[in-house]
């Protein structure tokens, strides 16, 4: 009888101490980052089950001789932490578009083009409870072709705010 009552205990226990994830089924808001200048972008995330979910941010960067716009599409797995705090990470690609103004001597030059590139993602990021907000910090690595500077890599930080429902 000892030993049905404490696998009880112990299951009740375990059910209580079980944290699911708390991925939104979907949410919106801004990303602020720097990669090559000061930008931000549009994220919105959709929760496809407990542990994964998609990420599409449509952005743009700007600098004092560089203008960019692009689009990113991620696949991102997540792993809680505790409580409201995960940790993610992801893989994906994107399109942009840059517009870069340089001088050569005192004539003005003006160039422009689009590549494509793929990304990796890495971040943290906390759900509150109280209030339907999802804040994160993440990474972005990316590897494309045709940057306006010939540097083929980039590493994007970012900070975003996000409403969920």
């Amino acid at each position: 009888m000892k030993k049905i009552i404490l696998s009880a205990i112990m299951l009740f226990g375990l059910a209580f101490t079980a944290q699911a994830q708390d991925i939104a089924k979907n949410a919106l808001g801004l990303r602020l980052g720097d990669n090559n200048g000061f930008g931000g972008e549009i994220s919105y995330q959709r929760g496809l089950n407990d542990k994964n979910r998609l990420e599409f941010d449509l952005g743009w960067r700007n600098s004092s001789d560089v203008d960019a716009i692009k689009a990113v599409g991620l696949y991102q797995w997540v792993w809680n932490i505790d409580g409201g705090f995960n940790w993610y990470a992801g893989v994906g690609a994107g399109i942009a578009a840059w517009d870069h103004d340089y001088y050569n001597g005192n004539v003005k030059y003006n160039d422009s083009g689009t590549y494509v590139f793929a990304a990796g993602d890495i971040g943290i990021e906390y759900g509150f409870k109280e209030v339907p907000i999802l804040l994160s910090l993440d990474a972005r690595p990316e590897i494309g072709s045709g940057y306006y500077d010939d540097d083929n890599f980039g590493f994007d930080v970012g900070l975003g705010i996000k409403f969920k429902f």
